[in-house]
């Protein structure tokens, strides 16, 4: 009896079809709602007659201004998560024993699945002027008033921080795992120091998890609402916010759409620059190892 013999491709229907579905059919509507406009007081949205005007709208000095906020907050946030998940990342994956580094992967990971509206609650209340950080600086001596932080751009950033942390120390953690002690040890009885085996062997050889956690922590970051709502205020608005308005309270979803397009294309095109700055950061690296090659050969 003959088998049955499928193309290989087939394995990846269900993800195609998952992309599809739940992807690529959302954004396309999307698009087609930005060409719309709001009809009327109780309307949503019509079609009937397809401009440019909402993304006119979408790029005016107002909403210009918050765009141009959230890409500050994306990227210090995400260099700050870089910042700080690195030397965590690199501490749990060479210093702390193997059987000590589940109990540190879970106490990182089980804040993180702790609601994301409290866990950004939770900062509301820290950092109010009535707060105990706010009652604990004033006790030092270290401010003369309350804590004025709160509703701030400053406030949306930590909050970020704290939340998207996660999503950076994990893909770095298994990054610097992968490299392993070996060639690290091969480094140091060649000659190299602590540091230039750590910049010319580990983060080379670690740039794959570098990105991920990059990209993980920046394209929601983009995106977010939730922390600019609870923590921003006026001054701390983002475009995820904005887009969330549209649908939500003002019933526009034709500018909404169009916003949630420019900022998707905001995203795509701040991510390839960092792509490119990262490829030419390390073409010196590239060199410098094709030159070793040809010198050993």
């Amino acid at each position: 009896m003959p088998r049955l013999r499928l193309p290989k491709a087939t394995l990846a229907l269900p993800a195609w079809v998952w992309l599809l579905a739940f992807f690529a059919a959302p954004v396309a509507l999307i698009i087609w709602y930005s060409f719309g406009y709001k009809p009327g007081i109780f309307g949503t949205h019509a079609n009937d007659i397809l401009s440019l005007d909402r993304y006119a709208e979408a790029l005016s000095p107002t909403f210009f201004t918050t765009f141009a906020n959230t890409l500050w907050v994306g990227v210090a946030g995400t260099v700050l998560c870089l910042i700080i998940g690195m030397p965590v990342a690199y501490w749990m994956a060479v210093k702390v024993p193997v059987a000590r580094r589940g109990l540190l992967i879970a106490a990182i990971m089980i804040p993180f699945w702790t609601n994301f509206l409290v866990r950004t609650i939770g900062w509301q209340i820290i950092l109010s002027p009535q707060g105990w950080l706010s009652q604990g600086l004033q006790g030092l001596g270290l401010i003369d008033g309350p804590l004025e932080i709160l509703y701030s751009r400053t406030a949306v950033l930590i909050g970020v921080v704290y939340n998207y942390l996660p999503l950076m120390i994990l893909p770095l953690f298994v990054a610097f795992d992968r490299v392993g002690e070996p060639l690290r040890e091969a480094s140091k009885d060649l000659g190299a120091g602590r540091l230039q085996t750590f910049l010319r062997v580990t983060i080379p050889l670690a740039r794959p998890g570098i990105i991920a956690g990059l990209l993980l922590v920046y394209i929601p970051l983009m995106g977010d609402y939730i922390t600019a709502t609870v923590l921003g205020g006026a001054k701390g608005n983002m475009a995820g916010q904005m887009v969330a308005a549209q649908f939500q309270t003002a019933q526009n979803w034709a500018l909404g759409s169009a916003m949630a397009v420019v900022l998707i294309l905001t995203i795509l095109l701040s991510a390839a620059i960092l792509g490119l700055v990262i490829w030419l950061a390390s073409l010196p690296f590239r060199s410098h190892y094709r030159l070793r090659l040809g010198a050993d050969a």
